[in-house]
C-alpha cells in the first residue's frame, strides 16, 4: 500500500528530524495521517466543492461523502500495519490512541460545540442531512480528519519549536509558545473558514466577521487542544495507555466548553442574530432547543 509503505519509510529515515516524534510508532502514525491528508482533501475541495456535485446530493450522498473521506483513516492502518506498529498491540499503536483522543474531542466539538456557532457566530446549515442534536452527521465525520491533520501539523511544527527555543529563559520560552500555539490556532481556524468560503449551504450572517472575531473563537478549540494532544506518547519512556486518552481528551473538551460558555455569556453574538437562535439566557446553548434555520 503506497501511503503505509511512505509513511514507513519516511519514519524510518528520517528519525532524527526535529520535525518528527522520537517514538517510532508516534513517527508512522503522524506521517500516515499527514499522507491521507491529500485524499480527502482533494476529494472534498478539489472535486465536489469546485464542480459543484453537492447541487444533486440529498442526505445519502453527503453521508457517503463523509465515510469515504473518513473510514479509510481507519481501515488502512489496521490492514496495512507499519513495521513501526507491527510488534506493538493495537491498543498501544499510537494511531489508535491519537484516533481516541480525536474522536472524543470532535464528538464533543460538534455535539455541543457547533451551537455556539449557532448562538454566537450566527452561523447555520442548510443542506439536506440526518442529524444528531441539530448537527448534520456529515460533519461528525469529517472534522474527524480535518481535526487529525491540524493536530498533526500543530504537533510537528511545536516539536521543532521546542528544540530552536531549548536555550532560552523559561518564561520566555513559554511565551514564544504560547505566542505560536494562538497564531497556528487562529490561522487555521481562518484557513477552514475561508476554505469552505465556496460551499454555500453553510451559511452566516455576516461573513466577514466570522472571518475575524469568528476566527478567534474557534481557535479557542485549538488554542487548549494543540498542546494537550502533543502529549500524547511525546516523552520517551511515557506510554499513554487508552484509558489515559480517553481522560486527557475529555478535559481538554471541558476546558473549551468552559471557555466559549464563558464568551457567550460574557461577550455574547459577534452579530445580531434573530430571536429564533438566541440563547443569552443562563445555561447552555443546546439545552434550549433552539432552531438552527436548516
Amino acid at each position: 500500500m503506497g501511503v503505509s509503505d511512505t509513511a514507513g519509510t519516511k519514519s524510518g529515515c528520517c528519525s532524527s528530524s526535529l520535525w518528527l516524534a522520537p517514538n517510532p510508532s508516534k513517527r508512522w502514525g503522524e506521517l500516515f495521517f499527514l499522507c491521507y491528508t491529500p485524499f480527502w482533501l482533494t476529494l472534498c475541495l478539489g472535486v465536489v466543492v469546485p464542480y459543484k456535485l453537492y447541487e444533486s446530493f440529498t442526505e445519502l450522498e453527503y453521508l457517503l461523502l463523509a465515510m469515504i473521506s473518513a473510514v479509510p483513516s481507519f481501515l488502512i492502518p489496521m490492514i496495512f500495519v507499519g513495521k513501526a506498529d507491527s510488534s506493538l498491540s493495537w491498543k498501544d499503536r499510537y494511531w489508535v490512541k491519537a484516533s481516541l483522543w480525536i474522536i472524543i474531542f470532535s464528538y464533543v466539538g460538534n455535539y455541543f460545540w457547533t451551537h455556539y456557532f449557532f448562538t454566537v457566530l450566527g452561523a447555520s446549515y442548510t443542506f439536506p442531512s440526518w442529524k444528531m442534536n441539530d448537527v448534520p452527521h456529515t460533519t461528525f465525520l469529517l472534522t474527524h480528519v480535518c481535526f487529525l491533520f491540524y493536530h498533526v501539523t500543530s504537533n510537528m511544527t511545536l516539536r521543532r519549536l521546542r528544540h530552536a527555543i531549548a536555550h532560552l529563559p523559561d518564561k520566555l520560552r513559554w511565551a514564544t509558545e504560547a505566542a505560536w500555539i494562538l497564531a497556528l490556532a487562529y490561522f487555521i481556524a481562518y484557513l477552514e473558514t475561508l476554505a469552505i468560503s465556496n460551499f454555500p449551504y453553510y451559511e452566516f450572517v455576516d461573513r466577514a466577521s466570522m472571518y475575524t472575531v469568528g476566527s478567534l473563537f474557534y481557535a479557542i478549540y485549538f488554542i487548549v487542544s494543540f498542546p494537550m494532544f502533543l502529549r500524547i506518547d511525546e516523552k520517551p519512556g511515557d506510554s499513554w495507555d487508552l484509558p489515559r486518552v480517553a481522560v486527557d481528551a475529555l478535559g481538554a473538551a471541558m476546558l473549551v466548553t468552559i471557555i466559549l460558555d464563558l464568551w457567550r455569556i460574557f461577550l455574547g453574538p459577534i452579530v445580531p442574530i434573530p430571536d429564533t437562535k438566541q440563547c443569552l439566557q443562563p445555561g447552555l446553548p443546546w439545552i434550549h432547543g433552539h432552531a438552527n434555520g436548516a
